[in-house]
């Protein structure tokens, strides 16, 4: 049976990628991947940020939150700073905590002090939007980075291909369940006010709508979250699982926030480890539940490379290069409320299951001893970690 309430049109948000792999591959010659510094959150989001002695200037960086995600003081952060620096611009990066108000008044304050390029990763389309408008009235170019501002004027974006982030968790979860015919399956997306969460979404129905057709799989219902909040997540789940005589089979969670707050639910009940659960982000505690096999799987995006990506369009627009910006950006992404055409950097995401565990190790986003103690350390020395 097929829910009435899905998250949205499934044809509402497409994003077009004639060149996905030329793009990838172009990238991967100018991003030389290197292992992040510290996962501490910053405790200085509402101070300005000192001068650093970048020749070229400054480019302002407005981050949304931290209380869904970790991602954004712990990797974006530091290495937009490093990025930007070592092309010899200062980098002034701030974070709005979740607070529209604020975010406007960062973007305020950075276009009064007359940055060179402004790159923001907005809370929502419509503060976006807002933030472009006046940069663009102020002859300062915007990226949007990692979330697509709909209905906006942004000169570029930088992201990862947010379908086929959705394809690798939809796919994961039909893997999973291949054996089991009738499944149930559960699905907690992102919010609806956030562009990749519907990406997310459509590349999840790209894999399971013929299983849903067919009857192969079952999908029970669909629920967004609004402001990927885990909490408020986790209840709905607990509600939704309830409703459902107690019954799941397999979970479509749209990021390892969401992933962690449905596995608590699935302790509650005996379920966990039993139920595979889908996440994305390769956080510290998704790779923990994903090594104990309470999630099935998460999706690793290296941010190193979206910084670098970044970086590397923010100095051509700096500079008015638009050859040099158009040669980084050869992918498109559809914006439909704007009715217009997105030149876009869009990187590859990654399948990780616990066998791949060690891949995100290696590439030095997170420490072995920040997964392997206590219960996972035979795991881990199993898996050749650490």
């Amino acid at each position: 049976m097929r829910t009435k309430n899905r998250l949205l049109s499934r044809n509402s948000h497409r994003t077009c990628r004639p060149a996905y792999v030329a793009c990838a591959l172009a990238m991967s010659g100018l991003l030389a991947l290197t292992a992040c510094g510290s996962n501490s959150t910053s405790e200085n989001d509402n101070q300005t940020a000192a001068p650093g002695g970048g020749a070229n200037g400054t480019v302002g960086v407005i981050l949304p939150e931290t209380a869904t995600s970790a991602r954004w003081e712990s990797f974006d952060k530091p290495m937009l700073e490093t990025a930007l620096r070592a092309e010899g611009f200062d980098a002034d990066v701030q974070n709005a905590q979740g607070d529209v108000q604020k975010f406007s008044t960062l973007a305020d304050g950075m276009i009064a002090q007359g940055v060179k390029v402004l790159i923001i990763a907005a809370i929502n389309s419509e503060i976006g939007s807002s933030v472009a408008a006046k940069a663009k009235r102020a002859g300062i170019p915007t990226i949007d980075y990692d979330r697509l501002s709909l209905g906006g004027s942004s000169d570029y974006y930088v992201s990862f291909d947010n379908v086929r982030v959705g394809e690798l968790q939809g796919q994961a979860i039909a893997d999973a369940l291949k054996d089991k015919p009738g499944a149930e399956v559960i699905e907690i997306e992102g919010a609806p006010t956030d562009n990749n969460a519907t990406l997310f979404h459509q590349g999840q129905r790209n894999i399971l709508d013929p299983l849903y057709d067919s009857g192969v799989l079952k999908l029970v219902h669909s629920q967004a979250i609004d402001g990927w909040d885990n909490q408020k997540g986790g209840t709905i789940f607990e509600q939704l699982l309830t409703g459902n005589g107690g019954r799941v089979d397999g979970v479509v969670a749209a990021n390892d926030g969401l992933a962690g707050a449905v596995i608590t639910v699935l302790k509650k009940n005996g379920l966990n480890g039993r139920v595979p659960v889908s996440g994305q982000d390769a956080t510290v505690e998704g790779l923990k539940a994903t090594l104990r096999g309470d999630q099935y799987m998460t999706v690793f995006k290296p941010i190193q490379d979206e910084a670098q990506a970044a970086a590397k369009l923010a100095v051509a627009l700096a500079k008015g290069d638009a050859a040099a910006a158009d040669a980084l950006a050869q992918g498109v992404s559809k914006d439909p409320k704007g009715d217009r055409d997105v030149k876009s950097v869009l990187l590859p995401p990654q399948t990780i299951t616990k066998a791949q565990v060690k891949t995100v190790i290696d590439t030095g986003y997170v420490k072995a001893d920040d997964i392997c103690g206590g219960d996972l350390r035979a795991t881990c020395t199993e898996l050749g970690i650490g």
